[in-house]
């Protein structure tokens, strides 16, 4: 990994959807490893902790996937729903059903994924959840995720902010931190999978090494490495992203597909939303008001709203208010 030049070290960080920064972090140190290894390599099976990753895995996952075996999403682990899918795969191949991916299973996966196509399940399932919970946000549990550090009484007002509104929807709110904890990656996507939430919103601001850059972007799980991508997140993505540009005069610095572990190990939907740059002024400014930060939050609201609206029950981006959501009986 050291012989790399930091041209390739971003090079690769930017086509796994890492943090493009020329330099092996402990991220892009596990992604590397990750990626050297390709389907056929080694035997795959689900173990005690730690469980096996990698390219090859995720190459195992997309083509049971593409087949109609359901092996939850392409997160290049091994976990106990690929083994299950491996099964299935294997009772229907006609070779010994252990759940491992040895030599017969990866021969037989060659020979039959030319051949046969059930679809893509997982993607089928996360638009149907999201379709069959309905329009009112009553049954909905949602993970507010604020981060901490120097922007954490920002974020964390933003959070509340929110929160309140959702409730006052009915939604079930969990916040992933209090006013002056900072819980790990791994302790927030442990809280949020154990909570069995519907979608997690994660908000972040961000700096720069100049003043020059600002403006609202928002990220969701995609690999382009394997072509795979979380459909609710990045309608999700696109809606809140939309409904912030159109309700403030952020500039608007798109929607990007990520794989950071938030967004890929995360079961449910995730976004993550950097509502401006501390280290721009103008950013700085409008953040540290509070009849800003409440825009923030209506805009995150209705943005969850019309996620889950009928597109015939949906509004032009920018014009839905709460008051609304009373008077269509979907507000309590």
């Amino acid at each position: 990994m050291s012989e790399l030049s930091p041209d390739a070290i971003r090079s690769f960080q930017q086509q796994r959807g890492l943090n493009v920064t020329g330099l092996i972090d402990e991220v892009t140190a596990r992604a590397l490893e990750e990626s050297r290894w390709k389907l056929g390599d080694r035997s795959l099976y689900l173990r005690e902790s730690p469980l096996i990753r990698g390219d090859d895995v995720a190459t195992l996952q997309s083509r049971l996937t593409e087949m109609g075996f359901d092996s939850g999403r392409v997160d290049g682990i091994f976990g106990a729903q690929t083994e299950s899918a491996v099964k299935e795969f294997q009772k229907s191949a006609g070779i010994a059903i252990d759940g491992k991916c040895g030599p017969a299973t990866i021969i037989s996966l060659l020979r039959l994924s030319k051949i046969v196509s059930g679809g893509l399940p997982s993607i089928l399932r996360e638009s149907a959840v999201q379709k069959n919970r309905g329009p009112a946000l009553a049954n909905k549990v949602i993970v507010l995720d604020p981060s901490g550090g120097t922007s954490e009484s920002i974020l964390y007002d933003i959070a509340v902010r929110t929160e309140g509104r959702l409730l006052a929807l009915g939604a079930s709110v969990f916040l992933t931190r209090g006013p002056h904890n900072e819980p790990s990656d791994i302790e927030r996507i442990s809280f949020a999978n154990s909570s069995s939430s519907d979608l997690m919103i994660s908000l972040h601001a961000d700096t720069y090494q100049n003043n020059v850059a600002h403006g609202c972007a928002t990220y969701f799980y995609g690999a382009d490495a394997h072509g795979v991508h979380s459909v609710v997140g990045e309608r999700f993505a696109n809606l809140v992203q939309r409904e912030i540009c159109a309700r403030t005069d952020l500039l608007n610095c798109h929607t990007h597909a990520k794989s950071w572990d938030l967004l890929r190990l995360t079961k449910a939907p995730t976004v993550q939303i950097d509502v401006g740059y501390l280290s721009n002024e103008g950013d700085l400014a409008r953040l540290n008001r509070p009849d800003f930060r409440d825009v923030i939050a209506e805009a995150l609201v209705i943005a969850i709203q019309r996620l889950y609206l009928a597109t015939e029950d949906d509004a032009k981006t920018g014009t839905l208010r709460l008051s609304d959501l009373r008077s269509a009986g979907i507000r309590r």
